[in-house]
């Protein structure tokens, strides 16, 4: 039995386990502190070069990238986010959700955004944990293209694509 499931059968359960989880000296088992902003951000587009993107399909490996993109072009947006004001986004490791997506910088300048619902079950519950996503309610692990890293992630997660002009974030479908 690993720590998971021995917490899980002591009844922990959402926040109450990922404290539990992550008082552990482990340190991939460690989280860093999450920013859920609420309500919809400025869709306002601001004009420039872009940075590269990864978006993938539940399960995919591989995915598009989109570079160069002019930001007032895309019209699939799902989220806009200011990056001059979000302050959880300005640091490597840093994230954010809102809107059901979860929002991660992955390194310097690189952002990818995923559905923050989990595949395993359906429920809200994904963060960012330093290099991979996370379930909070029961363990699921994705790497940064989406694809589950054990069987409770196994179907996978719905990477979106990002551009950004280094002032703005626009994650779209």
């Amino acid at each position: 039995m690993n720590r998971f499931d021995f917490l899980k059968s002591l009844g922990f359960t959402g926040a109450a386990l990922m404290a539990a989880m992550t008082s552990c000296i482990r340190e991939e088992d460690t989280v860093v502190d999450a920013l859920t902003i609420p309500g919809p951000q400025s869709t306002a587009p601001t004009t420039s070069t872009g940075t590269s993107g990864t978006a993938t399909s539940p399960g995919s490996t591989t995915g598009t990238t989109s570079a160069g993109v002019d930001l007032s072009t895309i019209t699939n947006r799902l989220l806009t986010i200011n990056l001059g004001t979000t302050t959880a986004l300005k640091t490597v490791g840093g994230y954010v959700a809102q809107s059901g997506i979860v929002v991660a910088q992955v390194s310097t300048g690189v952002y990818v955004a995923v559905t923050q619902t989990c595949s395993h079950e359906p429920q809200k519950a994904i963060i960012f944990n330093r290099t991979e996503f996370y379930c909070t309610k029961h363990g699921a692990r994705f790497d940064l293209t989406g694809k589950g890293l054990n069987s409770f992630g196994s179907r996978g997660l719905t990477v979106y694509k990002t551009a950004t002009d280094g002032s703005t974030l626009v994650v779209y479908s």
